[in-house]
């Protein structure tokens, strides 16, 4: 029987899925490592992988803005530990993604044998943050809970609606990206609009503008 770990890293920077291998190396020795660049990519992974031992999240990966990706997958896949790896080390943000659901945070700019560390602290069931964010942990914020509760619950193709939606393209090149008619990605508008009971788009944008991560301290030259 095979025992080894299958673990699945989601960054777009090849360079640093390498590091994590390394990391993943020395915690749990030879595993079953799965990568995917974008959104897209990490969802065909988990319909190919269902049964993942974790995952390794870049917080900021293409196709997603602000936590989204993490809330996203989060409710698609709840039994699914997710590690969430970001050169953004302010503690607001650590603990914003453990209010979200991650089992843990790897900043870039730890060692490897440190990302080791968090690695098997999460695979025996503890939560893992960095030392310097390790003080006591904000509540979650209510309105920021009910627009993640509500976009956890879209599906893949409303989530990339409102995802190019936040990102301020119209309908015509949503059609174009999604190669959707524009009758279909006005119908996941419509959708999208009734789950968040909303009348306008721009209203949308707003609520997006609290998962955004502009408020927080953002490293220059994070990777």
């Amino acid at each position: 029987m095979d025992d080894k770990r299958t673990i699945i890293i989601a960054d777009d920077h090849p360079l640093f899925r390498t590091a994590l291998q390394q990391a993943i190396g020395q915690a749990f020795g030879d595993c079953h490592i799965h990568e995917a660049g974008t959104l897209d990519d990490l969802q065909q992974k988990l319909e190919e992988v269902p049964h993942a031992d974790f995952l390794l999240l870049d917080l900021q990966m293409p196709g997603t803005f602000g936590y989204s990706g993490l809330i996203f997958i989060r409710e698609q896949f709840p039994e699914l530990p997710i590690i969430i790896v970001s050169g953004n080390e302010a503690p607001a943000t650590i603990h914003q993604c453990l209010n979200y659901g991650a089992a843990g945070f790897i900043a870039k700019s730890q060692s490897l044998p440190e990302m080791a560390e968090a690695l098997q602290a999460v695979d025996q069931g503890q939560p893992w943050i960095p030392e310097a964010a390790r003080s006591s942990r904000p509540a979650p914020d209510p309105d920021k809970q009910d627009v993640a509760r509500i976009l956890g619950s879209l599906t893949p193709q409303q989530y990339r609606v409102l995802s190019y939606m936040a990102q301020g393209l119209l309908n015509k090149q949503i059609a174009y990206e999604m190669d959707l008619s524009i009758s279909t990605v006005k119908a996941h508008m419509t959708s999208i609009l009734k789950k968040f009971g909303m009348f306008r788009r721009t209203q949308i944008v707003a609520a997006m503008k609290q998962l955004d991560l502009e408020e927080l301290d953002q490293p220059q030259n994070s990777v």
